[in-house]
């Protein structure tokens, strides 16, 4: 609705809206601050008295501006503050001016009615300091506090109009003669343009003139220097005095303001102030009731404020050659800030494409200026003791970044109802940034670690915020292009485009984000059925060359790959997508380009990634399990042996169980059967299983009597030698029973029976009618066996290998039955 805000102090709530914290607590209702409060007037009241004007009284004025947000002065209060002012007796410094100014606008801000009589007497008394004594008095805060008072007397309703044009008088030319006074002080820029505001929404003959000093001031020489607080300030003033104006119902004025601010162009008035009106005026029109919108004039309005940030946003892109280079000058800086905040706060905008490309510049160069600081980092001659960098802290803190989400938001909504040429464009810089930003942050990483930790850190809080823009945009593209019936070679460019720029923004992944997920969904499925797209996504992987050296800026340092922690991450996200569409790689492109890099990281300390690189292996055993290509099936064959010497070798260590052991399993399901690899695989990890069993058993010696609660590599290495037993095809589970049999007989007492028990459940359990009764019989033979061991027989020690699947040599038939009844 169109209802102004409650600002009784106009000025407070435009810092509050500028994100200007000044620390000041709202509140102070304490009896010791009302006591205060009291022994500040009496100590006034006495100076006036006695004629005399002390530190201690300057002191009083202190308290009670101090607690402007719980003072209230009274008719009789503001009378003695009139008279100190206008007193020819007391000797009043320059500091007291200025805090008599601000307890006479508290007193006329909050008083119901306020005296007309005493608001003349001020004017007079203001006529005077600012006639005679403001040329010796001159200071920031009197003029701000003299501007403020000036228009918060012409807001009062009842004040004649020859008052208010004393006021306005004196305003306008404090505003045109003075305007060097005007402080870059946030707090002090407040105060004029409160008193500015209340004195557009006040004035008539006057409010072309106040107009113009007010939009001037910012591109005089001499003048304040904008900022991104002014320029908020400066947007909501003029939401509050549009607003006020459409409540009153006076479309001339409007009009009048449309033409002077919006429709004019006047060479004083900068863009960064213009933009800021342009927006302001859009978030009134937004907020106007629907009673109201019946006033015509207000749908030209919005035509005027929307043309006036587009033509803007066009002489900036003209100017800067579409922001061709990646680093922006002070005022293009500030232009295109306060640009983007204005779209964030002016609600619904038509989408023009000018607006796009300046939103995704200001997104990718001043809200996200990582690109800059890289560059600031690397190019140091000492890197590490003598960086002068961003101050990144700050930027942090600052109302850009924390509204990134709000600009990232309009820049998606722009992005939908441009033309597609410029969508292009824009979708070109966003992709080119995140490689960019890989590229950087990956040597920044590498660099700073360890050494610069909290300046890294607070890069990538801004990286980690640069990744939420790219996804969301990500999925706003996904859902535009991949759903309209745009060329398939589009759709899959796009598709690459998305997948390849998540890997480079995969490492600041800090979160679960749904639109993270939804996005990778409908690009993947996109092009699983192109087997071009494919390849090419593949083809974007890093080789296994580039990922073993360091960074060409970086030589000079003992690089690790496995501490390459972005490298990683992005390699990651390949091992997580290619999965997905592994059918359609071609078997040269698997064995030149992913293999490599799969056998890398499974050597990777860290088992997340290890599992990964295990993952990918197993799907692309299990991919084409049906197809007659040769090719495929011999390099199966042929990995199989390295992968089971890699996995081994570093287990227990690096390779995760859990990632070998759906390896193994993988590898013996679907390579043929009886193949040399899988009678390779169930050698290897028997063998292994017998190197840890014995190293266990030398260093823990009750490992078989606590064995339930044991989660070593011992056992689980065992229980996957158990679980392949119900896997391997039957051509190769005589081998593997023979096997297990060795390993068993040459335990321990307490380790064969530990493992007969595992085995009576499994084969128990089993509903397998093929290999039942053979695994039945082995059973019962490697149990006799094992007690024969036990009680060292001579047949055993001579012949065991050989009888161990001969049931005719077994001679206690009670055992037999005892197995039987288990079984």
């Amino acid at each position: 609705m169109t209802t102004q805000p409650d600002t009784v102090l106009l000025e407070e709530w435009l810092r509050s809206n500028s994100g200007v914290n000044m620390g000041i607590s709202t509140s102070n209702s304490s009896s010791s601050s009302a006591r205060a409060i009291i022994n500040a007037w009496a100590e006034l009241r006495d100076s006036l008295q006695h004629q005399s004007f002390q530190l201690h009284h300057l002191q009083s004025l202190k308290t009670l501006v101090d607690s402007r947000f719980s003072l209230h002065v009274a008719d009789p209060q503001a009378k003695l503050l009139i008279s100190i002012l206008s007193s020819q007796a007391l000797f009043l410094p320059g500091e007291a001016y200025p805090l008599l100014l601000r307890l006479l606008y508290i007193w006329v801000r909050k008083s119901f009615r306020p005296s007309l009589a005493l608001v003349d007497s001020v004017l007079e008394v203001l006529s005077t300091i600012f006639a005679h004594q403001f040329s010796s008095e001159k200071t920031h805060e009197l003029f701000s506090e003299g501007v403020l008072l000036l228009g918060a007397f012409s807001f009062v309703p009842t004040l004649s109009e020859k008052s208010r044009t004393v006021c306005l008088e004196l305003l306008c030319r404090l505003m045109e003669e003075e305007y060097r006074l005007i402080s870059s002080s946030d707090i002090l820029v407040s105060y004029v343009l409160a008193g500015v505001g209340y004195a557009l929404c006040s004035a008539n003959v006057h409010f072309v003139r106040i107009l113009n000093a007010f939009l001037e001031i910012w591109g005089k020489e001499g003048g304040p220097r904008g900022s991104v607080s002014h320029g908020l300030m400066i947007l909501h003033l003029v939401e509050w005095v549009v607003s006020g104006i459409i409540r009153s119902r006076t479309p001339e004025k409007l009009q009048t303001f449309v033409k002077v601010t919006l429709e004019t162009s006047v060479a004083n008035y900068v863009p960064f102030a213009l933009v800021m009106t342009a927006a302001g005026t859009l978030r009134a029109l937004n907020r106007t009731a629907a009673d109201i919108q019946g006033m015509q004039i207000l749908s030209l309005v919005r035509i005027s404020a929307e043309n006036r940030i587009e033509l803007i946003a066009i002489e900036l892109i003209s100017k800067t050659k579409g922001f061709s280079g990646s680093d922006n000058d002070h005022t293009t800086s500030h232009l295109l800030l306060c640009t983007s905040l204005a779209l964030a706060r002016a609600g619904s905008v038509s989408s023009r494409s000018s607006l796009l490309v300046c939103l995704t510049s200001a997104l990718l160069t001043e809200i996200f200026p990582l690109r800059r600081l890289y560059k600031t980092i690397l190019g140091s001659s000492d890197a590490v003791s003598g960086l002068a960098p961003y101050d990144t802290k700050e930027h942090i803190n600052s109302i850009p970044f924390k509204e990134a989400g709000a600009i990232s938001g309009i820049l998606c909504n722009q992005y939908i109802a441009v033309d597609g040429e410029n969508r292009v464009i824009v979708e070109s810089m966003i992709w080119r940034f995140c490689q960019e930003l890989y590229l950087g942050h990956r040597q920044v990483a590498l660099l700073l670690r360890g050494k610069e930790d909290e300046l890294l850190g607070d890069i990538e809080k801004i990286a980690e915020s640069a990744f939420l823009m790219v996804v969301v945009f990500s999925l706003t593209v996904s859902k535009h292009k991949l759903t309209s019936k745009l060329l398939v070679e589009s759709q899959m460019e796009t598709s690459i485009s998305i997948l390849v720029a998540f890997s480079f923004m995969e490492y600041f992944r800090r979160m679960h984000l749904p639109e993270y997920m939804d996005t990778i969904r409908g690009v993947v499925v996109s092009i699983q059925e192109n087997k071009t797209a494919c390849i090419s996504f593949v083809e974007s992987m890093p080789s296994y060359t580039n990922l073993t050296k360091p960074p060409e800026l970086l030589q000079k340092l003992q690089y690790l790959w496995f501490k390459d922690e972005v490298q990683t991450s992005r390699i990651l996200f390949y091992l997580r997508v290619i999965p997905t569409f592994i059918d359609l790689v071609p078997t040269s492109l698997f064995s030149g380009a992913i293999a490599p890099t799969m056998f890398l990281y499974m050597e990777h300390p860290n088992g997340k990634v290890a599992r990964t690189a295990h993952s990918i292996y197993v799907a692309f055993l299990s991919a084409g399990k049906d197809s007659d290509d040769n090719e495929k099936a011999l390099l199966k064959e042929k990995l199989a042996f390295y992968y089971m010497q890699r996995s081994l070798a570093e287990y227990p260590g690096c390779t995760p169980f859990e990632g070998m052991a759906s390896g193994v399993v993988a590898l013996v399901r679907n390579l043929p059967a009886g193949s040399p690899a899988i009678f390779y695989c169930i050698h290897s990890v028997v063998e292994k299983a017998n190197r840890l069993c014995r190293e266990t058993s030398t260093e823990k010696v009750d490992i078989w009597k606590n064995w339930q609660g044991e989660t070593g590599p011992c056992r689980k290495i065992v229980e996957l030698i158990l679980r392949l037993i119900s896997l391997v095809d039957i051509q190769v589970l005589p081998q593997l029973m023979k096997l297990l049999a060795q390993l068993i007989v040459e335990l321990p007492k307490e380790g064969q029976n530990v493992v007969l028990n595992e085995l009576y459940t499994l084969v128990a359990e089993s509903e397998d009618v093929t290999r039942k009764p053979t695994l039945v019989s082995w059973l019962q033979s490697l149990a006799y066996l094992c007690s024969m061991a036990a009680s060292g027989s001579a047949m055993f020690k001579a012949n065991g290998s050989k009888k161990i699947f001969t049931l005719s040599s077994l001679g206690d038939h009670s055992d037999q039955n005892r197995m039987n009844a288990r079984l």
